[in-house]
């Protein structure tokens, strides 16, 4: 079994699409929030800017995700030398292949290449399954914040609070 972490071409946007209508209905089915969104312009953005990715298996499409490198509105005064990761999507036909557990081990060898010290996420503060299941991936859990100010963020950010988890690199 091959797998590789490539970037995102414009001719997956569709893929990247449909995975996101996928990871909607699942959220839906097993969680009280869910996305609500996502512009063409953000993604076409991410992918102009070689942060939107794709987890290859085999030459078919298992997971995406995107990252930045500054997340102010959330991190505040702790934004600084991270990649923080965001969207992580696994089709259902490849769940149990620990792709965040790939995404570490991924960035953490593309960390030296940009004055990386941090790998960073988020997630609601009250999915306990996720915050279990990524502290069992190696991320410290740093705390929980509120967001007040989301201008620029996806509209699910409004109006809740986060778990923050990072791994020192």
């Amino acid at each position: 079994m091959q797998i590789q972490v490539l970037n995102s071409q414009i001719s997956d946007i569709d893929t990247i699409f449909m995975f996101y209508d996928m990871a909607v209905a699942h959220q839906k089915k097993v969680f009280n929030k869910h996305w609500q969104g996502f512009s063409n312009e953000l993604i076409e953005t991410e992918i102009q800017e070689h942060r939107q990715f794709k987890i290859v298996v085999d030459g078919v499409v298992a997971c995406i995700f995107a990252v930045t490198y500054a997340d102010k509105l959330i991190w505040g005064d702790r934004d600084k030398d991270s990649i923080y990761i965001h969207r992580i999507v696994t089709h259902s036909q490849f769940r149990g292949y620990a792709f965040v557990k790939e995404i570490i081990k991924w960035a953490k060898e593309f960390a030296p290449i940009r004055g990386i010290k941090f790998i960073r996420m988020d997630t609601w503060a009250d999915n306990e399954k996720l915050l279990e299941y990524y502290t069992g991936c190696g991320f410290d859990y740093v705390g929980v914040v509120t967001m007040e100010k989301t201008e620029g963020l996806p509209k699910h950010y409004e109006g809740i609070s986060l778990s923050l988890f990072e791994i020192k690199v």
